[in-house]
């Protein structure tokens, strides 16, 4: 269906997905808010001029509080409250967040690590609902395209955050300590959108069929389904494939350890999503700045860079939304992986070969040179690393532990970025750029990852996911659970209660 013949329900699809998908305008605003005011002299005299150690324990407490929260209470919220409530309430989180960091008293910086605690609280909580909602209200054959705004929304985030840091830069002296205060501040605009839209969308028909509310689902998904037929269909194969988890495995989060399958998913996406922070974004997008500051002299220069890479951002994850359909998951992460790889060894090489200036800077045409090279560097991830691991996480889980799977997979990134974050600043300081070397050797190593034990998911349905991983149909054998031939097809005129029985092909090829 091309774009100019979008019928209205796939446009309202399209609508609640990116309200959806705005959660990630949280997590990538934030993640540069700090990198953004670690450049301010104003935040440094604000809070007594904090240590090395100090300023990295800022950064640490935003990973703990989204650590504890994406593993131990995002997938709960979301199962037992809803998917809407998730997002709601991970934004309020945010706000609260936000007042206590931008008023933290001046010298409290106690203050300022408790915002950034809630702030993490509050992502875990969002991230998990979002991902999840977007996955399991989108269409089949478009949900790699919509969920790669996902990733595009985090760039979003980060643009937003560094030209209003670029804009404060400029005017410092007349904003004195707002010139770091303002930049935290607007973190309040997404989260205000989203409480204030969250609960016009339709709840996720997976989690109403989940909980025995079989009509709203087929409300739900006849809000984004063009025709009665699909939205029998789908809230049919949903059942089945709840019924076959509930008898066959179990419908608590027992499963992701008693199915072997689930398992196997767990553990791949806990190594490519720590992968993702341990490509070297993660460090750049926290510690630019400070990277920056060993070519460039000037804060207003550093500033526009990180503004343009932020804007360049949005741009380069865009190409997901027309390859990750196309070529798929696995062919994005490898070449991925590659590109990444190829750039850090090139900007190393680049940085330690070339001479300092008096100034302690580097000449122009070097500096150049490292931009360029990290912008292609961000080129590289940005549709794969960034946008593709998240439609992969989101994808990949059966519905009995699908919010909590996600939620816990989705955090080993700040566990890894964590670590990295920790010794990074020491590293950078003691080797300088030769610190780069070690990311291109780690991305070699992720692209023969996923060439050996990633499958490729796209078109895929989330009901028969299982298949992939070494596990059985769901559908299938809920349709058996359920004594029902046709596993896609509902009986229109009868209640899910008389079902109308045919053999159907493309099931029974799906099940060979």
């Amino acid at each position: 269906m091309g774009v100019f013949s979008m019928s209205p329900k796939r446009a309202y699809n399209w609508y609640i997905s990116l309200v959806a998908a705005s959660c990630m305008v949280l997590y990538g605003y934030d993640a540069s808010v700090y990198n953004s005011v670690l450049g301010s002299k104003n935040w440094l005299a604000y809070f007594n001029n904090p240590s090395d150690e100090l300023t990295g324990a800022v950064n640490t407490a935003y990973t703990v509080g989204a650590v504890v929260s994406g593993f131990f209470f995002g997938g709960p919220v979301a199962d037992y409250f809803g998917r809407r409530v998730g997002m709601a309430t991970g934004s309020v989180f945010v706000i609260l967040a936000t007042f206590l960091q931008t008023f933290a008293p001046r010298g409290n910086i106690g203050c300022f690590i408790a915002g950034r605690v809630l702030v993490g609280i509050g992502q875990g909580l969002a991230l998990t609902a979002g991902s999840i909602y977007i996955g399991e209200l989108a269409p089949i054959e478009i949900r790699g395209k919509i969920m790669s705004f996902w990733q595009m929304f985090y760039s979003v985030g980060s643009f937003i955050a560094y030209w209003i840091n670029y804009g404060c830069t400029k005017n410092k002296t007349k904003l004195g300590d707002w010139d770091w205060k303002m930049v935290v501040i607007f973190q309040l605009l997404m989260p205000v959108l989203i409480v204030t839209q969250v609960f016009f969308l339709p709840e996720s028909p997976r989690w109403y069929c989940k909980k025995g509310k079989i009509d709203r689902a087929r409300a739900s998904l006849s809000r984004v389904r063009d025709s009665d037929q699909e939205v029998e269909d789908e809230t049919l194969m949903i059942r089945e494939a709840l019924e076959f988890e509930k008898e066959a495995i179990s419908s608590s989060y027992s499963a992701l350890w008693k199915d072997r399958s689930v398992r196997k998913r767990l553990l791949l996406a806990f190594v490519i999503n720590a992968g993702q922070q341990i490509t070297g974004q993660g460090t750049l997008n926290t510690y630019s700045t400070i990277i920056y500051k060993k070519v460039f002299k000037s804060s207003s220069t550093i500033a526009l860079i990180n503004a343009l890479n932020a804007t360049f951002g949005i741009l380069f994850t865009a190409n997901a939304t027309w390859t990750v359909d196309r070529f798929g998951r696995k062919f994005l992460l490898i070449v991925g992986a590659i590109g990444m790889g190829i750039c850090m060894i090139i900007v190393a090489a680049v940085e330690t070969s070339t001479p300092v200036l008096a100034d302690g800077s580097k000449s122009q045409p070097v500096g150049i040179s490292i931009v360029f090279l990290l912008f292609l560097f961000i080129f590289f991830y940005k549709p794969s690393w960034g946008a593709t691991i998240w439609i992969w996480t989101s994808e990949v889980f059966s519905m009995n532990v699908r919010a909590q799977a996600v939620g816990m997979a989705s955090q080993t990134q700040n566990v890894a970025n964590a670590i990295v974050q920790q010794f990074f600043p020491t590293f950078l300081k003691n080797c300088g750029f030769y610190a780069f070397y070690m990311f291109a050797g780690i991305n070699f190593l992720l692209a023969l990852f996923v060439y050996f034990f990633i499958p490729e998911t796209r078109q895929t349905r989330l009901e028969e996911m299982d298949i992939k991983f070494g596990g059985v149909n769901h559908v299938v054998k809920g349709g058996d659970l359920m004594g029902v031939e046709d596993s896609h097809h509902a009986d229109l005129d009868q209640t899910l209660g008389d079902l109308h029985k045919q053999p159907h092909a493309e099931q029974k090829e799906v099940a060979a």
